[in-house]
Parts: structure tokens; sequence; C-alpha cells
């Protein structure tokens, strides 16, 4: 049974980080992509990364490039983004997702993912 847990969200200030973690189980990241979604209170849900270690590949959204980053430690089945610079527009529910094989060029679209974790709540504010 394929299980994603996320966790390291919480409430920030302006400017601050934060490293939140995809647990998988039950999957080996090696050989798939993990994507990085959010959704903000009503807001569309947004992809923000997609990496894969079949081919090294990684991928960010213009609204986090720079700022945020991705990566993965396939022995312990982690996956890590670390958040930084935050502002109250990064205020969400984070995401992360599986799915086997490359990011593909159209890379954030939910439907291409298989399996999904619950969610980290983050929350910047003053």
């Amino acid at each position: 049974q394929v299980r994603l847990v996320e966790s390291g969200g919480g409430s920030v200030r302006p400017g601050g980080s934060l490293r939140l973690s995809c647990t998988a189980s039950g999957y080996t990241l090696d050989y798939s992509r993990i994507g990085w979604f959010r959704q903000a209170p009503g807001k569309p849900r947004e992809g923000i990364s997609c990496t894969s270690d079949a081919d090294g590949g990684t991928y960010y959204a213009d609204s986090v490039q720079g700022r945020f980053t991705t990566v993965t430690d396939s022995t312990k089945k982690i996956n890590y983004l670390d958040i930084t610079r935050l502002t109250s527009e990064d205020t969400a529910i984070y995401t992360c997702a599986v799915e086997p094989g490359f990011c593909p060029p159209i890379w954030n679209l939910a439907q291409d993912y298989s399996y999904w974790g619950q969610g980290t709540q983050v929350s910047v504010s003053s």
C-alpha cells in the first residue's frame, strides 16, 4: 500500500523559511517523479515543482523559482521541499504526489499523479 506523509508545515513570518518533507512508504522514489502542489483558500491547486531521479530533471513554477528547492533522498524515501523568503502569497496547504517516470514537458498537472499525501499547512503572516 502506497502512503505519502507530508510534514514540516507551520506558521512563519514573512521572509521566513520552512523545510517540508514528503515521506513515502510502500513505494520507491527511484525512477519516479515527485510533485509538490499547493492550494490556497479560494484558489485553484497550483503545481509548484516536479523532480525525478530518473533523469535528474527538476522544474519549478515561476511563482517559486529561486525561493523553493526540492531534493530527494531515495535511500530514506524522503523528498524535501525547502521554502524560503516566504510571503503571505505562499500561505496554502502543500501536498506531495508521486508517479513513475520522468517529469513530462507539462509537469504541473495534478491529474498525472496517482498517489497523493494529505497535505501540510503553511501559514505566512506577521
